[in-house]
């Protein structure tokens, strides 16, 4: 057991560090220690949106070897120690395009681009070059995802507790599981990631659908959670944080947020506002609330929920409740399950992925030796007259969760006749 933690924390040091020796700028080579660290974006034809920070950190010592513990635990230091730099002027180039920002009181600046032109390079990932104004100037490169033409559908996923179990609003929590437990069958939920890449391809196979992770999570993680996406195979996107908590020697404890994600998802709608959604989330958190209020809010436009059930509390079946009764009045269908095989399922009955890769989920699902899925309970609301104000039963939504306690409730709800995917051009 101790050998296998001391590996645990040297790999979990060799993630942690590694922004600091790979991060653009002269952050390891000299005096100044600027470093201009760009996040994922994504966009459209018609705009373009980056995240970034630029921050100061000391410099590493030239020679060192950068695999021995000693010069982990520096850059660990390191990276704690940097600071934030604020008001520093960042200059994006998109193809023909320019804008010039400023960094923010924490160091993020936040890019929004209006392209003239299309980019001429093929597929879905674009650079973005970027110049902070130093002295020499410090460039770096950026990439956003512009959904391609044959592209049906957009997805919005959360990650906690829906991609990856509980533990990533917690730094060291993450670390344990991702490195020192068994990651393929203890940190991803089985058979997310081949339902991700399997929504990612579409149901032609190369749809290129773009994927979008939402997170309560700091971005002081994201180098974590990109190398927890690159471990597991699962489609790499853009990962919008609702927070920002960092550690450092001044302010060691989390600061308090404000949930925003019901902002980001309208951000996405008016954004993508010609591809119907899918959202996906868990149970144990206000997934179910958010979504319900986005469906609302947006009759048509979402085809479908899919609710990974992680919780037993009976509280949470009044927002299940809610959610159901908005998915149905929006002709749209929600799926409330334990595991990625129903919502596999059902994605290739509407259409949203190819049925052949239904048996891909499920093998990996197999493979993690989880607990098997009981019966799937179905639920169509019959939206005629007075049922409309009230199209499902809280009983029948509270009868389909009560399951046998081994192994959470599968549950659909689904119009007679549910929403199509919008057809490619010839």
């Amino acid at each position: 057991m101790a050998s296998r933690v001391r590996r645990g924390a040297t790999k979990a040091l060799r993630v942690l560090t590694r922004p600091v020796r790979r991060a653009q700028g002269r952050g390891g080579k000299g005096p100044g220690g600027l470093v201009v660290e760009p996040y994922r974006g994504y966009g459209s034809r018609d705009e373009v949106f980056l995240i970034g920070r630029v921050f100061r950190q000391s410099p590493g010592i030239p020679g060192e070897d950068p695999d021995s513990l000693r010069a982990q635990w520096r850059d660990l230091r390191r990276r704690i120690a940097r600071r934030a730099i604020a008001g520093a002027a960042v200059t994006a180039r998109f193809g023909d395009d320019a804008v010039r920002v400023e960094t923010d009181r924490d160091g993020y600046f936040r890019l929004h681009l209006h392209p003239r032109t299309r980019p001429s390079a093929p597929g879905e990932w674009h650079a973005v070059d970027l110049l902070l104004d130093a002295d020499p100037p410090i460039p770096a490169e950026g990439a956003v995802f512009i959904p391609p033409d044959q592209c049906r559908v957009v997805v919005v996923s959360d990650i906690d507790d829906t991609v990856m179990r509980t533990g990533v609003a917690n730094k060291l929590t993450m670390l344990w599981r991702l490195f020192v437990e068994d990651a393929e069958s203890r940190v991803a939920f089985p058979g997310v990631a081949a339902l991700y890449r399997a929504l990612h391809a579409g149901a032609g196979g190369g749809e290129g659908n773009p994927m979008l992770y939402v997170s309560r999570a700091p971005w002081g993680l994201y180098e974590m959670l990109s190398e927890f996406f690159q471990r597991h195979g699962i489609p790499a996107g853009p990962v919008l944080f609702l927070r920002e908590w960092g550690l450092s020697w001044t302010h060691p404890l989390p600061r308090r947020a404000t949930d925003h994600k019901q902002a980001l998802i309208r951000h996405m709608l008016a954004l993508y506002r010609d591809l119907p959604f899918v959202l996906i989330g868990d149970s144990g958190q206000h997934d179910p609330e958010v979504y319900a209020q986005i469906v609302e809010e947006n009759p048509g436009r979402v085809l479908a929920v899919y609710i990974r059930n992680v919780s037993r509390d009976s509280a949470r079946v009044e927002e299940i409740v809610r959610l159901a009764g908005a998915v149905a009045r929006a002709g749209s269908s929600l799926v409330l399950a334990g595991d990625s095989v129903a919502m596999a399922e059902h994605a290739a009955a509407i259409g949203l992925i190819a049925p052949e890769a239904v048996a891909g989920v499920a093998d990996e699902h197999a493979a993690a030796e989880t607990d098997t899925r009981r019966e799937t309970a179905r639920i169509t609301p019959d939206l005629a007259g007075s049922a409309a104000e009230d199209p499902i039963a809280p009983e029948a939504i509270a009868e389909a969760l009560a399951g046998d306690g081994a192994v959470p409730a599968t549950l659909v709800v689904e119009p007679a006749t549910p929403a199509a995917l919008p057809r490619l051009e010839a």
